[in-house]
């Protein structure tokens, strides 16, 4: 989730040479990669499930969440008797270079809990997440209620972060409205800039933040482990950024890795981005109260519910985050939202565009505690 890169694999030469060295077909795990993907997204029943099998099913919406490269840095235990469900930062799946406070650790926890409350509604219980500061770790109490099959529910099924051009046509002001609100809460204010000039403002500092971290080896490194070339290795791992997602070819590991570290240039990845805001209906900012671990959580509550609504109003988003990943460019971005003082934690584009290949998840049991 939280980082947003898409791995600059499309030049017909490398194309035909990685297909031409491989033997392969240009789509060559297509087939088996869709069908892990069709079942990892599946609407689950919301019925005639009770127990241990709920906590599972609740555990994997849960999943469905977006998170940092997604790595999917979370861990879940689950009561005997389903009174609540603890979900726990997984350090092993941290990235420390673009995170090393830990910051898109704990928002993408948020997401999580977030997908988690709506599941639990839909069948029967109301959740309510508490931050544990001692813990790291927040426990959401659930109490039976009324079911109720929200729209945000619905969408969990069919929301993803679309890396892809969008068709550059405005919101409607009561989309708008509907954005605004599912993503803002009492600790955390949310920023729609549709203006031009603001939109274009933000830009700039996506160019400078991209450019520092092109610049950086560490990085590269980093986002270099997370890159899954082609669909075999994206199945056998279920985590990581498949380039297909992207709008990419699959193509061997090998070829990847080579075309990796040519064709990740800043340039190449600035230009795209001129393009991609370019082409989408506004740029949301996501604000914290303050800069701590509960809200950097609330803050993945309100981006997942901004991102279900959109997913629902069939509107498209896509991080831009290097304004907030690289540290020197934070209070100059703050001061030019007019945020001086505050931490700006998310930059998300919008806008309607087609749907891409999703991203798979690991099962259930690698969760689990």
């Amino acid at each position: 989730m939280i980082t947003r890169r898409q791995f600059a694999v499309s030049t017909p030469l490398l194309a035909a040479s990685a297909l031409a060295s491989s033997g392969c077909t240009s789509e060559p795990a297509s087939d088996g990669y869709e069908a892990v993907a069709e079942r990892t997204w599946q609407q689950g029943a919301v019925t005639d499930l009770s127990g241990a099998a709920l906590g599972r099913e609740l555990v994997r919406c849960a999943t469905l969440a977006p998170s940092s490269h997604n790595s999917q840095c979370w861990k879940f235990a689950l009561d005997a008797n389903l009174r609540w469900i603890s979900v726990l930062p997984d350090p092993a799946r941290r990235c420390p270079a673009v995170d090393p406070d830990n910051h898109h650790v704990f928002v993408s926890l948020g997401c999580a809990i977030e997908n988690l409350i709506q599941a639990a509604l839909a069948h029967g219980l109301q959740g309510d997440a508490k931050f544990d500061a001692a813990g790291n770790a927040v426990r959401v109490l659930l109490e039976p209620t009324r079911a109720q099959t929200t729209p945000l529910f619905t969408a969990l099924s069919l929301r993803q972060c679309t890396r892809g051009h969008y068709d550059g046509k405005a919101l409607s002001s009561e989309e708008l409205a509907l954005l605004q609100r599912a993503g803002s809460s009492d600790t955390v204010r949310l920023l729609l800039l549709t203006e031009r000039a603001a939109m274009e403002q933000t830009l700039e500092y996506v160019i400078q933040g991209n450019s520092a971290q092109l610049a950086d080896v560490a990085f590269v490194n980093e986002l270099k482990d997370w890159i899954r070339f082609n669909g075999a290795d994206a199945i056998r791992m279920r985590d990581g950024l498949y380039s297909a997602s992207s709008g990419n070819p699959n193509i061997p590991s090998w070829i990847g890795d080579v075309a990796f570290r040519w064709l990740l240039t800043a340039k190449g990845e600035n230009d795209k981005y001129v393009r991609q805001v370019r082409s989408s209906a506004g740029i949301a900012v996501f604000v914290g109260q303050a800069a701590d671990k509960a809200h950097w959580v609330e803050v993945g509550r309100c981006y997942e519910r901004f991102a279900l609504q959109a997913t629902a109003l069939g509107i498209r988003n896509a991080f831009l985050n290097q304004p907030v990943e690289v540290a020197a460019l934070r209070p100059p971005f703050a001061a030019a939202l007019g945020l001086s003082g505050q931490r700006p934690d998310l930059v998300v584009r919008f806008g309607r565009g087609p749907v891409l290949p999703r991203s798979l998840r690991r099962p259930v049991e690698a969760v689990l505690v």
